[in-house]
């Protein structure tokens, strides 16, 4: 009760009691979640495609940034680096179609699973043996400085990330909806035999995807690295998708921009108001918690589609 006194009666009780500073907590959580969207991204292209969950996403977006931070290390411009990077990430794609997605079409879903586990460690120790193990600064040009519109005080850098995570999804949307790849993406994640008898090529299909997620990852990991450095506990961001793919649901690409947004804005309000009576790091564990009770009533997130098996 003394702690409870202490937190709402101090001068900082009066601060984050005002509208406006209420609005610039919700505005810094909206912009911190579209970060987390582009990592959801990843995932849910994945699973559209294959109805699994791709764990080495977030290895994906460490081994994009740290090939694009090597490439410019060695003297490569912005432009040719991100180039190149991109070749490497559909070169990449190839390779995980090639040799481990052919493999394993009509395997069960876990045997995929423990493939993308799998390829999470590898990737993470490629890029630790090719480009070293150090912080690397990321720097592409992005402004990291903040203005205020109306008094809230915005970040420039979380700005841009929010615009391209807007683009990101008209694209991907329009993609999954209106073109031909993207209904033959959805019949292959239902039924991979029966998407085989309608002539729909498999392996040309998850190449496709495979290529776009690492075209995500690269993004995620421009963002996330001119953020905090290019370091491996970029690979844990998945950690933080998994919440934002529950809320949002598995197959739904706006859907995990909603369910980035929503755990953005949620942590940073347990933060801000009942951080200082709980001792504080509310933001590590608020996302999972919210999870949670989303697993309890709606497990198919928000825009998920309900399963029904008969049996």
């Amino acid at each position: 009760m003394e702690i409870l006194k202490a937190v709402f009666l101090s001068p900082f009780a009066e601060m984050i009691g005002s509208p406006r500073f209420f609005a610039e907590v919700v505005v810094g959580g909206l912009l911190t979640g579209v970060m987390y969207s582009l990592v959801a991204l990843g995932f849910v292209l994945i699973f559209k495609a294959s109805g699994v969950f791709n764990f080495a996403q977030g290895a994906m977006v460490l081994f994009a940034a740290l090939t694009l931070v090597g490439l410019m290390e060695h003297g490569a411009p912005v432009w040719l680096a991100l180039i190149l990077t991109l070749a490497v990430m559909t070169g990449l794609a190839w390779l995980i179609e090639r040799l481990m997605l052919r493999p394993l079409v009509n395997q069960p879903d876990i045997s995929l699973f423990m493939a993308t586990l799998g390829l999470s460690y590898l990737l993470q120790g490629v890029g630790q043996l090719a480009w070293g193990s150090n912080v690397m600064v990321l720097d592409i040009g992005l402004p990291d400085q903040s203005f205020k519109v109306l008094g809230i005080l915005i970040n420039e850098q979380n700005l841009a990330a929010a615009v391209v995570a807007a683009v990101l999804v008209a694209v991907l949307a329009v993609f999954f909806q209106w073109t031909r790849v993207g209904r033959a993406l959805r019949a292959v994640a239902d039924d991979h035999q029966a998407a085989q008898s309608v002539g729909i090529p498999l392996n040309r299909i998850w190449l496709i995807v495979w290529s776009v997620a690492g075209m995500v990852a690269l993004v995620a990991g421009v963002m996330w690295g001119a953020k905090s450095g290019v370091q491996f506990s970029l690979a844990l961001i998945a950690l933080k998708a998994l919440p934002v793919l529950i809320l949002g649901g598995f197959t739904s690409v706006p859907g995990a921009i909603v369910g980035g947004l929503i755990i953005g804005v949620g942590e940073k309000i347990a933060e801000v108001y009942w951080g200082p009576a709980a001792g504080g790091a509310i933001e590590d564990w608020f996302a999972y918690m919210l999870a949670l009770v989303f697993l309890l009533f709606r497990p198919q997130g928000l825009f998920g589609e309900r399963i029904i098996e008969r049996v």
